[in-house]
């Protein structure tokens, strides 16, 4: 009876044991499944990354990667063709066509770059802020794309520039996460310094006032337009000096303060004095700006008078203030030089006259 107890308890065991491996074996060579997309970050593409339960064929490279930062396409016709031939067989497909394959990579804008290269030349040589620097690249700058692995910041270690030829040669250091040497990247071209300035947007002839419409604001090499730059805000209103043709960026010596007052302009000849205002009218002979000293033609008395521009327009002439008769001492003599008359030219009472009015009483004004 105990002996047919221990064979009862010996094949119990066998069979336990033998499920096991079995379900061990099923586990070690459940079948391949492939994938519907796949992301890679290196430059090739292995037989772990297109399918699961690859077993000891993970690592084996069948195909390139595509490009850094994009997408392909394989045939699953194709792969399984490939698979067989490292006896790879049984795989799962999924009623899939094709699987897309991307690949990692890290862009850097062409504008960051150009950031980079203007902050590692600000100041150098002579060079103004990184925000006034324009760059001109020996190669047309584009986006970069790099292994995703260069997780390490742009840091200059290399910075030339040649005041004299405007020449700059930038290199830049990034960390690589897979290797220890950074991967280098080298920039060369010119930078010249520029400052925002008016810009005329047509011909503008001498003495012409300037629109708001014609001024755009540009920037341009500071040494092309120097140091005294006209500001957008201070051109609009303002009278051209000269001839300034459309492109022109305009300088402070360019402008002048619009003329009140035009040459063989009919304007207000103001005179004042204490207790005399008087306005007749009278013709400009000169042109000038407010605190211009001009010539006019007094239409009333025909005599050319010269007075101050003090708005558009009107023009005020001083007039001499008669000083009064000196009041002799009782205690001494009377002096000649002591007296003063008032010229008969001028009135002591206040008279108003508007321009291009006459009246019987009129002071004699030059």
């Amino acid at each position: 009876m105990k002996i047919c107890s221990l064979l009862l308890a010996t094949a119990l065991l066998a069979a336990a044991t033998a499920a096991a491996s079995a379900a061990s074996s099923d586990d070690e060579l459940a079948a391949p499944v492939l994938r519907a997309s796949v992301t890679v970050s290196g430059d090739v593409v292995r037989i772990g990354d297109v399918i699961d339960n690859a077993g000891t064929s993970a690592q084996i490279a069948i195909y390139r990667a595509p490009d850094l930062g994009t997408t392909g396409t394989l045939p699953t016709a194709q792969l399984l063709s490939v698979l067989r031939a490292h006896q790879v067989i049984g795989v799962d497909t999924r009623d899939l066509r094709e699987i897309s394959v991307t690949r990692l990579a890290r862009t850097l804008d062409a504008k960051d770059i150009e950031l980079h290269v203007a902050r590692a030349l600000e100041h150098r040589n002579g060079l103004g802020d990184a925000a006034n620097l324009g760059l001109t690249f020996d190669r047309d700058l584009q986006d970069l794309r790099l292994e995703a692995s260069n997780t390490g910041a742009m840091q200059p270690s290399s910075v030339r520039f040649d005041s004299r030829s405007g020449r700059f040669d930038v290199t830049f250091d990034i960390a690589n996460d897979s290797v220890s040497a950074p991967t280098r990247l080298r920039f060369t071209g010119t930078a010249i310094e520029t400052v925002e300035a008016a810009v005329l947007a047509r011909n503008v002839e001498r003495n012409e006032l300037i629109k708001s419409s014609d001024v755009v604001v540009e920037r341009r090499p500071k040494a092309e337009v120097g140091a005294d730059a006209a500001t957008r805000e201070r051109a609009v209103g303002m009278q051209a000096r000269r001839q300034l043709r459309a492109g022109q960026a305009l300088k402070a010596a360019d402008l002048a303060k619009p003329d009140l007052v035009q040459r063989d302009q009919t304007v207000t000849l103001i005179y004042e004095a204490a207790g005399l205002y008087l306005t007749v009218r009278g013709k400009a002979l000169d042109g000038g700006t407010e605190g211009d000293v001009v010539s006019v033609l007094n239409l009333q008395s025909k005599r050319t008078v010269s007075g101050t521009v003090i708005g558009r327009g009107q023009v005020a002439v001083s007039v001499a203030t008669p000083r009064p008769a000196a009041t002799a001492d009782a205690s001494s003599s009377p002096q000649p030089d002591q007296t003063a008359s008032t010229p008969s030219d001028q009135t002591t009472a206040p008279v108003a006259l508007a321009a291009g009015t006459t009246s019987p009483v009129a002071p004699k004004a030059e």
